[in-house]
């Protein structure tokens, strides 16, 4: 789990700056996979609405890593997860949309494909992010794999990356709001991270956290 001699930093519209601190991640960033989401917009067709809307899975991919790299900034979370563990969290939550398409959803709606089995798929036979993840050990590559197909084996980190208030959520509902110009859309996800707190294995927020969590459901169910 060898970390860069010095951190490397994404400009990014939302978060300032999106910080690399290990060589495996600038590895799997670096990948040929990982950079083909360039090229995979976020919301399909939507921009021929919303001209703005011309981010991509690959932004939107760091932003989710970013959000997970703050999450380890909470005490519980640090305390409940080890270095192996939370490497394969923030693998995980970099990863988590690498077997989507052209077109984002609209491609599996055509086809009949779900991107999570897809992903993992390739986590599994791409040489080169293989590779990269089995580095850490022989069976990174597959705990990684199976976070995306939600099998268990990690039900936290599964919480932390797929669930009601999770990391890909909180990015993805801020990002498209920015990049389409929406007036809605603003998740207070620092309040959010200062109320997280972890409870018999469970994900559970503070109390005076609700009016950032009620916030949160409004714009999720818009």
């Amino acid at each position: 789990m060898k970390k860069l001699a010095k951190q490397q930093v994404f400009k990014d519209p939302l978060y300032g700056f999106i910080h690399v601190d290990y060589e495996l991640i600038r590895k799997l960033i670096d990948s040929s996979l990982f950079q083909r989401l360039r090229r995979v917009r976020q919301l399909s067709g939507v921009q021929m609405v919303f001209h703005g809307a011309e981010h991509s899975r690959f932004s939107h991919s760091l932003g989710v890593y970013e959000i997970a790299n703050r999450f380890l900034t909470v005490p519980d979370i640090q305390n409940a997860l080890n270095e192996r563990e939370k490497l394969v969290f923030l693998s995980a939550a970099l990863l988590h949309d690498i077997g989507h398409g052209a077109y984002s959803h609209a491609f599996e709606d055509v086809f009949g494909v779900d991107h999570e089995k897809i992903g993992a798929a390739l986590i599994i036979h791409d040489k080169e992010v293989f590779q990269a993840l089995n580095s850490i050990d022989s069976d990174f590559a597959l705990d990684v794999a199976s976070i995306i197909l939600k099998q268990k084996k990690f039900p936290l980190i599964e919480q932390l990356i797929s669930s009601q208030l999770d990391v890909d959520r909180l990015d993805y509902l801020e990002r498209d709001a920015y990049f389409t110009g929406a007036a809605y859309g603003h998740i207070d996800v620092d309040r959010l991270i200062r109320v997280l707190y972890i409870k018999n294995n469970q994900v559970v927020f503070k109390v005076s956290g609700i009016h950032a969590i009620e916030n949160y459901l409004i714009i999720f169910n818009i």
